[in-house]
């Protein structure tokens, strides 16, 4: 059968391989055409129709952002037609992925959304979205079975592909020093919030800092926050041996703390936003009222397994308190590995890209549009 998938991020092209590979092994006559980056390449042997980080969209400029999506979209769209896929394989990215969505739908073209916007969070009117649009949905998180069971959305859940991520990783120590880590985010207004605190709390903690930098970033986008900072250095693209080695993170929330956990490195997630936008999200959207923390891993637990320092509470002396509670605490930190084990076992162990593949494809040939 001819897939086509479309993915416009590094997590999006690494989960996007992983389920390429089950896919090749489910239906050893699969044919793959996609957006996306080098392990898709690597995993179906061929090069991207458009690599993730030609279509990735930084800056300021809101013209060349939304010009550059629409043609990115416009091109993916008529390739779609051209090639006649069996079905269409969206990862996560949804400002680009559900306007796809329901161009497939118009033209007969099965869909299937892998890893589907966060709607439990925020924007719930993209599950009319989903229900109109996409023959089924895998979701990867425990909690969202319930959540879009209510919401009416068909889905099938077989686990998390973080954990096969993780478990086919070969780790390697990126330096012999001993070190904390920080995972500062992939957004410059990220970057620009969370480091300069984090560095600040590692210098007064007297140790040396690796930086995680997003695989989409250069040094040089966090170089400006690193100047009079002489013991932290920047990586890219090896968040997994940072966190592996590290005797502590400090994480900027989103997929990364639950790497972490799967990890099992002792963290601390810190996260800021503007005042407006604080004020907008608790006292408008009310997110806090249904989502009790904004970590993945905490989520998944159901309660907090690891601190959250949000908006007031995200500066440098809350930093540093719980950063030494990491390091010295030994009962807290190996209760905190305790949880990560519950965390681990709430995503179904190892086998979910595989499963996910094979369920696709029962679906497309069960199924007929």
């Amino acid at each position: 059968m001819r897939y086509y998938l479309t993915a416009g991020e590094a997590s999006g092209d690494l989960h996007g391989s992983n389920l390429i590979r089950g896919l090749r092994e489910a239906d050893p006559d699969a044919v793959f055409r996609f957006y996306g980056g080098d392990l898709m390449a690597a995993a179906s042997g061929q090069e991207p129709v458009v690599h993730y980080r030609e279509g990735a969209v930084m800056g300021a400029d809101i013209i060349a952002k939304a010009g550059k999506l629409l043609r990115n979209l416009r091109n993916c769209k008529k390739d779609i037609s051209q090639w006649k896929p069996d079905a269409v394989i969206l990862i996560d990215y949804p400002g680009f992925n559900l306007r796809l969505a329901g161009y497939c739908r118009r033209h007969g073209i099965r869909v299937f959304y892998y890893i589907p916007p966060k709607t439990w969070a925020s924007r719930e009117g993209r599950n009319r979205k989903l229900k109109a649009w996409v023959d089924k949905v895998f979701i990867v998180f425990p909690f969202e079975v319930q959540y879009f069971t209510g919401a009416g959305v068909p889905f099938v859940y077989k686990g998390n592909p973080l954990v096969d991520a993780i478990e086919a990783h070969e780790f390697k120590r990126p330096c012999e020093e001993r070190y904390i880590a920080v995972l500062p985010g992939s957004r410059i207004g990220e970057i620009r919030r969370t480091l300069p605190v984090c560095l600040r709390a590692a210098e007064e903690l007297g140790r040396k800092v690796l930086v995680a930098g997003a695989p989409a970033r250069s040094v040089e986008d966090y170089e400006p926050f690193l100047q009079g900072h002489p013991g932290a250095e920047v990586i890219l693209d090896r968040t997994y041996d940072i966190l592996k080695y590290a005797d502590a993170a400090i994480i900027n929330s989103g997929t990364a703390s639950l790497e972490a956990a799967l990890i099992g490195t002792p963290q601390v997630v810190c996260w800021s936003t503007s005042a407006l936008a604080w004020w907008y999200a608790n006292h408008i959207l009310r997110v806090a009222d249904h989502i009790p923390f904004i970590s993945l891993g905490n989520l998944c637990l159901g309660r907090e397994a690891f601190r959250e320092l949000l908006q007031g509470g995200f500066n440098k002396d809350s930093v540093v308190q719980e950063v030494r509670r990491l390091l010295d605490d030994i009962p807290y930190k190996e209760r905190m590995l305790r949880d990560y084990g519950q965390i681990r076992e709430s995503l179904g162990g190892s086998g979910a890209s595989a499963a996910v593949a094979r369920a696709m494809i029962e679906e497309i040939k069960s199924n007929t549009i």
